[in-house]
């Protein structure tokens, strides 16, 4: 893949194996600064892995990855400068309050540009700052997730499937936070099972299957692709949309 400066993540024929198991296969794409961009598949597509592995999280069996130019098996410490990492399961300290956490967690990167007051607001939690997390609800608690990611102030934000779980309102409260993020000019990387979700959070997006990209555009330009191909819905209820894209290449159909 060609060196561009606008490309901040730059992912070539990443791969992972486990035992005779190939689980990411030659995965290739690269991220613009200042994009949202999504990755899109079912379970078991290798979206978790394949974000792992640039995250510095599982080591990388063949390929290579760099992070605004650093390369993530050879200079993982300077990649991990720069990024913030939610994950699906984001673990806590029971007895600690949420202003003590960001504060520890401001301590380790010795970072000095934010405070906790700056990472509360970001995420509308100032409420519940002297709050433990077990007292907060399924949206907080990734709000505050997101909160810890912001700590030293990444360049490149990975979010993995960060509405999971979360009922409607809450979904949307999250998407509201993404659009503030990008606009402050984190770049962001998010998987999602959504596809209402991707639609309208992304400025490109991935669709992964069996540890493959399959298909790599804007949401708007591959369903236009979809539609040039000659795919009519059987019911004629409404436009072909993402979903339609997603089963047409896949022959699968993502959870609600």
């Amino acid at each position: 893949m060609s060196n561009n400066k606008n490309f901040i993540v730059e992912a070539t024929d990443l791969t992972k194996r486990y035992g005779s198991k190939t689980v990411v296969k030659k995965v290739s794409f690269a991220v613009n600064e200042g994009e949202i961009f999504g990755i899109l598949g079912p379970n078991g597509a290798g979206k978790t892995t394949t974000l792992e592995m640039i995250e510095t999280l599982r080591p990388i069996d063949d390929g290579s990855a760099t992070v605004d130019s650093f390369d993530v098996a050879s200079q993982p410490d300077k990649v991990r400068s720069i990024i913030g990492v939610q994950t699906q399961a984001s673990a806590f300290m029971d007895k600690a309050t949420l202003r003590e956490q960001l504060a520890l967690q401001l301590s380790i990167y010795n970072a000095s540009k934010t405070s906790v007051e700056d990472l509360l607001g970001h995420v509308q939690l100032e409420e519940q700052a002297n709050q433990y997390p077990e007292n907060l609800s399924g949206g907080q608690k990734q709000r505050f997730s997101i909160a810890l990611a912001l700590a030293n102030t990444p360049r490149v934000l990975f979010l993995d499937e960060p509405t999971t779980g979360l009922d409607p309102q809450a979904r949307r409260n999250m998407w509201d936070l993404v659009r503030e993020l990008k606009q402050r000019g984190i770049t962001i990387i998010l998987t999602s099972h959504y596809m209402e979700e991707a639609e309208l959070l992304c400025d490109r997006l991935a669709i992964m299957d069996n540890g493959e990209i399959i298909a790599l555009d804007t949401p708007d330009k591959l369903v236009q692709d979809l539609l040039d191909s000659g795919f009519k819905k059987k019911k004629e209820v409404k436009q072909a949309d993402l979903e339609d894209v997603f089963i047409q290449l896949t022959g699968k159909a993502l959870r609600d």
